[in-house]
């Protein structure tokens, strides 16, 4: 009897933990969920907008069912308009406006298609009438699904020919039993329309959402983006001795941050193509240039890729001594400072919609250029390997701990005493990798190995240094690229001109929005709303 309340304890103590542990996981995952959705609120304050907004909608078209007269008057199609809510109703204007048109048109081309074909069967017999019908949604569905491939209409108007597809295809067929399809047809489009009119109430009238400001905005912020990312490779790259910023999630997060721009290509391929849907609510007139925001975005990208450039020097397997970096440091910040400035100044002139100044690039970054030219040619030696004493100690020392990773993989412990018999000891060892891989037919070279080989040459110490200077470099060339095309942008969306009062105003009346640092957030939804 002792025994089994001793055993019925143990076995009520264990349940009761894992209850205590199963309740502390729930608790734990509540937690973190009411963190992510006040974090993704908090991001964008539109997002919790469009949410109300798509339950008033959803709640609005429900009366078609929930009120008696409504429903007598509309019936059970009425489902065809919370079904139109549901699909249409996104989170920018452009989007909307995009598929409601389209799930209209298509609508109202299948009906009166199907109308027609009906009104051409109904001569013939039964027989006749349901092989007539057959041979038309087979010719029709081929020749709307063949039109899927053509490029601009796929891109525009791919889901208006899946709903023309679905709609005509519903209405011939039910033709064939019931005879009354021209109520049917009527009866559809009502309710589609109905639902249409509904989502763009919401989306033009209630709280808009602008594809084209999105699309504008992003671009003032990708400018941005890359001034920060520059900084903080050059930042990087010459204050190593502080390991602290070095290694902290912030600082590699804003280094990394230029894949925001690298990844944003589809982003403002669908913004654009849903801003060309919005009406012009500017004073203007014109037809806005969206499509050399798309242009513009990809001389950004090209911009961007000597970005990543110079975080692959950071992140190099051989790196300049620090003596070397500490010559050339002042004249490389000075270079990287004077590009951000540049990309900051673009970025305020297309958030404010005016064009940049004549002197956007100033004296100053010319004068840090001569400067690190200067610096440079002050160190001929560096970069000629001229092999005095000191500069083959950095070579030494990693051939020294390449060996020593080789020795302790192979048994073997044995020491460097120059570079000459380094490379000897690198050929006799790869000529018995060679000898034990002649009976399976794959070559490998250690990267040991082959880290010996290259440090065992003389390089000079400043060549890690001379490719991250040429980035640099690259990078002022393509800057004037980024700046012909801000100006030409500015030219064909009719910014106007700069002076320095009204830039003051700005500064001071247009402050940056929550809104506008989190474009990228949204990119998956407005990508996913084209498919």
């Amino acid at each position: 009897m002792a025994g089994n309340q001793v055993s019925g304890e143990g076995e009520g103590s264990t349940m009761n933990s894992q209850t205590g542990i199963f309740i502390r996981r729930v608790r734990r995952f509540l937690k973190s969920l009411r963190q992510r959705i006040w974090e993704v609120g908090r991001e964008d304050p539109r997002r919790v907008i469009h949410a109300l907004k798509v339950g008033l909608a959803l709640t609005l078209v429900s009366m078609l069912y929930l009120l008696e007269p409504l429903f007598e008057g509309i019936g059970q199609n009425a489902m065809w308009a919370v079904i139109t809510v549901v699909v249409v109703l996104e989170f920018t204007a452009g989007a909307t406006l995009c598929k409601g048109l389209n799930r209209g048109f298509g609508t109202l081309c299948a009906g009166s298609l199907a109308f027609f074909i009906d009104f051409i069967a109904q001569e013939s017999g039964k027989v006749c009438r349901a092989v007539f019908i057959g041979a038309s949604v087979f010719l029709v569905g081929a020749m709307a699904t063949y039109m899927r491939f053509f490029p601009y209409l796929k891109k525009n108007y791919d889901y208006g020919i899946v709903i023309f597809l679905l709609t005509f295809n519903l209405i011939t067929v039910s033709s064939f039993r019931v005879r009354d399809v021209l109520k049917i047809a009527n009866e559809r489009l009502y309710t589609i329309a109905i639902g249409c009119g509904l989502c763009l109430f919401m989306c033009l009238l209630v709280f808009p959402n602008w594809s084209g400001e999105d699309l504008h905005n992003s671009m003032a912020v990708k400018l941005e983006t890359l001034a920060r990312s520059v900084e903080a490779c050059v930042k990087g790259y010459f204050y190593e001795e502080d390991i602290q910023l070095i290694r902290s999630e912030s600082f590699k997060d804003q280094i990394r941050s230029y894949k925001n721009v690298l990844d944003s290509k589809s982003m403002e391929e669908t913004s654009a193509m849903f801003a060309s849907w919005e009406p012009r609510h500017s004073r203007q007139c014109h037809r806005y240039p969206w499509q050399q925001y798309v242009k513009f975005g990809s001389v950004l990208r090209y911009f961007a890729y000597t970005a990543v450039a110079l975080h692959g020097c950071l992140e190099s397997e051989i790196q300049a001594p620090w003596s070397v970096r500490k010559l050339f440091r002042d004249p490389c910040i000075r270079v990287a400072g004077e590009v951000a400035k540049v990309l900051l100044e673009l970025a305020d002139s297309i958030r404010n919609r005016r064009l940049c100044s004549q002197d956007v690039l100033s004296d100053k970054l010319q004068e840090a250029l001569r400067d690190l030219n200067s610096a440079i040619k002050t160190q001929p030696r560096l970069f000629l390997g001229s092999n005095p004493p000191h500069t083959s100690s950095m070579l030494v020392a990693a051939v020294a701990a390449a060996e020593r990773k080789a020795d302790k993989e192979l048994g073997v412990s044995s020491s460097i005493k120059s570079e000459s018999p380094a490379l000897v000891e690198w050929q006799r060892r790869s000529k018995r990798s060679m000898d034990q891989s002649k009976d399976s037919d794959r070559k490998v070279l250690r990267p040991t190995l082959s880290k010996i080989a290259i440090t065992s040459l003389e390089f000079s110490e400043a060549l890690p240094f001379a490719a991250f200077a040429s980035l640099l470099l690259e990078m002022v060339a393509r800057l004037d690229v980024v700046i012909e095309e801000v100006e030409e942008l500015g030219r064909k969306a009719r910014f106007r001109e700069f002076t320095e009062k009204s830039d003051i105003e700005n500064q001071v009346n247009c402050p940056k929005t929550n809104a506008e640092t989190s474009l990228y957030r949204h990119t998956n939804s407005v990508s996913q709303s084209t498919e």
